[in-house]
Protein backbone atom coordinates (compact mmCIF):
# COMPACT_ATOMS: atom_id res chain seq x y z
CA UNK A 1 0.00 0.00 0.00
CA UNK A 2 1.41 3.40 -0.99
CA UNK A 3 2.01 6.03 1.70
CA UNK A 4 -0.92 8.17 0.49
CA UNK A 5 -3.26 5.17 0.55
CA UNK A 6 -2.05 4.23 4.04
CA UNK A 7 -2.79 7.76 5.29
CA UNK A 8 -6.20 7.72 3.64
CA UNK A 9 -7.02 4.38 5.31
CA UNK A 10 -5.71 5.67 8.65
CA UNK A 11 -8.06 8.67 8.43
CA UNK A 12 -11.03 6.44 7.60
CA UNK A 13 -10.28 4.07 10.49
CA UNK A 14 -10.04 6.96 12.97
CA UNK A 15 -13.10 8.76 11.55
CA UNK A 16 -15.40 5.73 11.29
CA UNK A 17 -16.19 5.30 15.03
CA UNK A 18 -16.63 9.06 15.43
CA UNK A 19 -19.17 9.27 12.61
CA UNK A 20 -20.95 6.14 13.89
CA UNK A 21 -21.15 7.55 17.42
CA UNK A 22 -21.88 11.23 16.80
CA UNK A 23 -23.56 11.03 13.41
CA UNK A 24 -22.55 12.62 10.13
CA UNK A 25 -24.09 16.04 10.78
CA UNK A 26 -22.66 16.37 14.30
CA UNK A 27 -19.14 15.25 13.37
CA UNK A 28 -16.83 18.07 12.36
CA UNK A 29 -13.57 17.92 10.46
CA UNK A 30 -11.91 19.24 13.61
CA UNK A 31 -13.14 16.10 15.43
CA UNK A 32 -11.36 14.02 12.81
CA UNK A 33 -8.26 16.22 12.89
CA UNK A 34 -8.08 15.77 16.65
CA UNK A 35 -8.40 11.98 16.38
CA UNK A 36 -5.84 11.68 13.59
CA UNK A 37 -3.54 14.50 14.72
CA UNK A 38 -3.38 15.59 11.08
CA UNK A 39 -3.67 19.13 9.78
CA UNK A 40 -6.64 20.43 7.82
CA UNK A 41 -4.47 20.51 4.72
CA UNK A 42 -3.53 16.85 5.14
CA UNK A 43 -7.18 15.93 5.54
CA UNK A 44 -8.23 17.70 2.37
CA UNK A 45 -5.43 16.11 0.35
CA UNK A 46 -7.19 12.77 0.87
CA UNK A 47 -10.85 13.83 1.07
CA UNK A 48 -12.25 16.80 -0.80
CA UNK A 49 -14.87 17.41 1.89
CA UNK A 50 -16.58 15.95 4.95
CA UNK A 51 -19.28 14.24 2.87
CA UNK A 52 -16.71 12.22 0.93
CA UNK A 53 -15.02 11.18 4.17
CA UNK A 54 -18.38 10.36 5.75
CA UNK A 55 -19.28 8.04 2.86
CA UNK A 56 -15.94 6.25 3.25
CA UNK A 57 -16.55 5.98 7.01
CA UNK A 58 -20.05 4.56 6.45
CA UNK A 59 -18.63 1.91 4.12
CA UNK A 60 -15.85 1.11 6.59
CA UNK A 61 -18.28 0.67 9.50
CA UNK A 62 -20.59 -1.56 7.49
CA UNK A 63 -17.68 -3.67 6.20
CA UNK A 64 -16.31 -4.00 9.73
CA UNK A 65 -19.70 -5.23 10.95
CA UNK A 66 -20.07 -7.62 8.02
CA UNK A 67 -16.55 -9.05 8.40
CA UNK A 68 -17.03 -9.66 12.13
CA UNK A 69 -20.40 -11.31 11.53
CA UNK A 70 -18.98 -13.51 8.74
CA UNK A 71 -16.16 -14.68 11.03
CA UNK A 72 -18.73 -15.74 13.65
CA UNK A 73 -21.00 -17.47 11.13
CA UNK A 74 -18.11 -19.34 9.50
CA UNK A 75 -17.53 -21.11 12.82
CA UNK A 76 -20.90 -22.86 12.53
CA UNK A 77 -21.78 -25.68 10.17
CA UNK A 78 -25.56 -26.09 10.13
CA UNK A 79 -28.08 -23.50 9.01
CA UNK A 80 -29.78 -23.59 12.40
CA UNK A 81 -26.47 -22.96 14.19
CA UNK A 82 -25.77 -20.04 11.86
CA UNK A 83 -29.19 -18.45 12.45
CA UNK A 84 -28.78 -18.79 16.22
CA UNK A 85 -25.24 -17.36 16.00
CA UNK A 86 -26.57 -14.45 13.93
CA UNK A 87 -29.13 -13.64 16.64
CA UNK A 88 -26.53 -14.00 19.41
CA UNK A 89 -24.08 -11.76 17.53
CA UNK A 90 -26.54 -8.88 17.84
CA UNK A 91 -27.81 -9.77 21.33
CA UNK A 92 -25.95 -7.04 23.27
CA UNK A 93 -26.66 -3.65 21.64
CA UNK A 94 -25.17 -1.82 24.60
CA UNK A 95 -21.82 -3.48 23.84
CA UNK A 96 -22.12 -3.63 20.04
CA UNK A 97 -19.69 -5.33 17.65
CA UNK A 98 -18.91 -1.91 16.11
CA UNK A 99 -18.14 1.19 18.20
CA UNK A 100 -21.20 3.45 18.32
CA UNK A 101 -23.81 0.79 17.61
CA UNK A 102 -25.35 -0.62 14.47
CA UNK A 103 -24.14 1.47 11.52
CA UNK A 104 -27.18 0.51 9.45
CA UNK A 105 -29.53 1.88 12.09
CA UNK A 106 -27.39 4.91 12.92
CA UNK A 107 -26.64 6.05 9.38
CA UNK A 108 -29.96 4.92 7.95
CA UNK A 109 -31.95 6.95 10.45
CA UNK A 110 -29.85 10.03 9.84
CA UNK A 111 -29.61 9.74 6.06
CA UNK A 112 -33.16 8.75 5.07
CA UNK A 113 -34.20 12.36 4.40
CA UNK A 114 -30.84 14.10 4.13
CA UNK A 115 -28.23 12.05 2.28
CA UNK A 116 -29.31 9.97 -0.72
CA UNK A 117 -25.82 8.49 -1.24
CA UNK A 118 -25.57 7.16 2.31
CA UNK A 119 -29.24 6.10 2.18
CA UNK A 120 -28.49 3.96 -0.87
CA UNK A 121 -25.40 2.42 0.77
CA UNK A 122 -27.43 1.48 3.85
CA UNK A 123 -30.32 0.17 1.74
CA UNK A 124 -27.88 -2.02 -0.21
CA UNK A 125 -26.40 -3.36 3.05
CA UNK A 126 -29.89 -4.14 4.39
CA UNK A 127 -30.69 -6.10 1.22
CA UNK A 128 -27.40 -8.00 1.54
CA UNK A 129 -28.20 -8.83 5.16
CA UNK A 130 -31.63 -10.14 4.24
CA UNK A 131 -30.16 -12.16 1.35
CA UNK A 132 -27.59 -13.67 3.71
CA UNK A 133 -30.35 -14.73 6.12
CA UNK A 134 -32.66 -16.10 3.43
CA UNK A 135 -29.70 -17.98 1.92
CA UNK A 136 -28.98 -19.63 5.28
CA UNK A 137 -32.64 -20.67 5.56
CA UNK A 138 -32.67 -21.98 1.97
CA UNK A 139 -29.57 -24.05 2.78
CA UNK A 140 -31.36 -25.39 5.86
CA UNK A 141 -34.41 -26.34 3.81
CA UNK A 142 -32.22 -28.07 1.21
CA UNK A 143 -30.42 -29.98 3.99
CA UNK A 144 -33.77 -30.97 5.52
CA UNK A 145 -33.09 -29.02 8.73
CA UNK A 146 -36.14 -26.81 8.19
CA UNK A 147 -39.65 -27.35 6.87
CA UNK A 148 -39.97 -27.01 3.12
CA UNK A 149 -42.90 -24.58 3.46
CA UNK A 150 -40.92 -22.04 5.54
CA UNK A 151 -40.63 -18.81 3.57
CA UNK A 152 -36.95 -17.73 3.75
CA UNK A 153 -37.54 -14.19 2.46
CA UNK A 154 -40.35 -13.46 4.89
CA UNK A 155 -38.45 -14.76 7.92
CA UNK A 156 -35.29 -12.90 6.89
CA UNK A 157 -37.32 -9.68 6.84
CA UNK A 158 -38.90 -10.39 10.23
CA UNK A 159 -35.59 -11.38 11.85
CA UNK A 160 -33.75 -8.37 10.47
CA UNK A 161 -36.47 -5.91 11.46
CA UNK A 162 -36.89 -7.36 14.94
CA UNK A 163 -33.16 -7.21 15.66
CA UNK A 164 -32.88 -3.62 14.41
CA UNK A 165 -35.91 -2.61 16.47
CA UNK A 166 -34.50 -4.40 19.49
CA UNK A 167 -31.20 -2.62 18.99
CA UNK A 168 -32.93 0.76 19.07
CA UNK A 169 -35.04 -0.11 22.12
CA UNK A 170 -32.04 -1.48 24.01
CA UNK A 171 -29.83 1.50 23.22
CA UNK A 172 -32.55 3.92 24.32
CA UNK A 173 -33.25 2.09 27.59
CA UNK A 174 -29.61 1.31 28.35
CA UNK A 175 -30.32 -2.38 28.94
CA UNK A 176 -30.78 -5.49 26.84
CA UNK A 177 -34.00 -6.82 28.39
CA UNK A 178 -36.09 -6.18 25.28
CA UNK A 179 -33.43 -7.68 23.01
CA UNK A 180 -33.53 -10.86 25.12
CA UNK A 181 -37.30 -11.09 24.55
CA UNK A 182 -36.78 -10.57 20.81
CA UNK A 183 -33.94 -13.11 20.63
CA UNK A 184 -35.99 -15.72 22.47
CA UNK A 185 -38.99 -15.11 20.19
CA UNK A 186 -36.85 -15.47 17.06
CA UNK A 187 -35.24 -18.65 18.36
CA UNK A 188 -38.69 -20.07 19.08
CA UNK A 189 -39.76 -19.31 15.49
CA UNK A 190 -36.67 -21.11 14.21
CA UNK A 191 -37.42 -24.11 16.45
CA UNK A 192 -41.01 -24.21 15.19
CA UNK A 193 -39.74 -24.54 11.62
CA UNK A 194 -37.36 -27.41 12.30
CA UNK A 195 -38.08 -30.71 10.54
Amino acid sequence: MAKGEETRQFIIEKAAPIFNTKGIAATSMSDIMEATRLSKGSMYVHFENKDVLACAAVEHNMKLLSDRLQRVLSGHKTAEEQLLAYIDFFSDPNHPPVVGGCPLLNFGTEADDTNPIVKEKVNRAIKQGQELLSGIIEKGIANKEFRADWNPTDFATVLFAMLEGGHLMSRMSGNNDRMKVIGNSLKKMIEENRV
